[in-house]
């Protein structure tokens, strides 16, 4: 079995999934998921019938989105079977009929009410952000490093906006172009050096990477304000330029000290380090 081509555990029950690079998502095996959720004994059956629910509903759009995808069959062999993303794959599990399903679709309805609130009173996503990365086991300093992180990436993307660039790909793309320009490498490069695929890179960034990074992405928003860029292009200069700037302060950290800024440490590694650090001596 090729090592993006895997199978998780789901309450007991094994879900074959695959990772997808290039798009960097999780597809997982549909028919899994029902068995696992339903216990039906023909889960072919019960796809078929919940496929064609979801037309008669005028849920097309997700139904089209699980595609075919060879994977390990229970014979041994590469079958094509529908997959979904996590997207949908949450979508059609409210779908499902089932007590098993039932916890899913209560965690649905309680990230739904939080991201109402969070429309309403901004700060709620701060504490909320805050209480997630302590249980992560973080440190606080980092967390505060990281939290004014969102914020300049925020005020980043609003001048993007204002640029009328498209968010989704051409926000990639630019946030690639300050990445190249500081780090001397792609968003997909730093990650793979890291050794994390859907994880957010900035979570695993250690306090230096995190600074640097701010200051490539606040360096970009005050001179896209100054220049005004019009197209991609001229926003990917931008981009550039910004990256430059903090490209600048890296190098001259790692004159200064000898060793390279860019980590390979990610956040699991950064995690046990501080729990390490926190646990007492033997005595003796």
């Amino acid at each position: 079995m090729k090592k993006n081509n895997k199978i998780a555990l789901f309450e007991g029950k094994q879900i074959r999934r695959y990772w997808d690079a290039k798009k960097e998502s999780w597809y997982f095996a549909v028919m899994d998921v029902v068995a696992a959720l339903t216990n039906s004994k023909n889960p072919q059956v019960y796809w078929r019938v919940l496929k064609k629910r979801l037309i008669e509903e005028g849920s097309n759009e997700t139904v089209t989105k699980c595609n075919a995808l060879k994977m390990v069959a229970n014979d041994g062999k590469m079958r094509l079977t529908d997959v979904a993303d996590t997207e949908t794959m949450l979508r059609l599990i409210q779908s499902i009929p089932s007590p098993n399903a039932e916890p899913f679709k209560l965690w649905l309805a309680k990230v739904g009410y939080e991201r109402i609130e969070e429309t309403e009173d901004p700060e709620l996503a701060f504490n909320r952000a805050m209480k997630t990365y302590l249980q992560k086991g973080y440190s606080k300093e980092w967390i505060n490093q990281r939290l004014k992180s969102i914020e300049v990436r925020k005020e980043l993307t609003d001048e993007w906006q204002e640029r009328e660039m498209k968010e989704g790909l051409e926000y990639a793309i630019l946030t690639d172009e300050i990445t190249k320009a500081w780090a001397d490498r792609s968003v997909r490069e730093y990650k793979k050096f890291k050794g994390i695929k859907k994880e957010n890179l900035r979570d695993n960034m250690t306090n230096l990477e995190l600074v640097l990074n701010m200051l490539a992405e606040a360096s970009t928003t005050e001179i896209s304000k100054k220049k005004k860029p019009k197209g991609l292009e001229k926003n990917k200069q931008v981009a550039r330029s910004g990256g430059i700037a903090a490209r600048k302060a890296r190098l001259e950290i790692e004159k200064q000290t000898g060793e390279s800024v860019i980590s390979a440490k990610k956040a699991n590694v950064l995690r046990k380090t501080k729990r390490r650090l926190l646990l007492p001596r033997k005595s003796g």
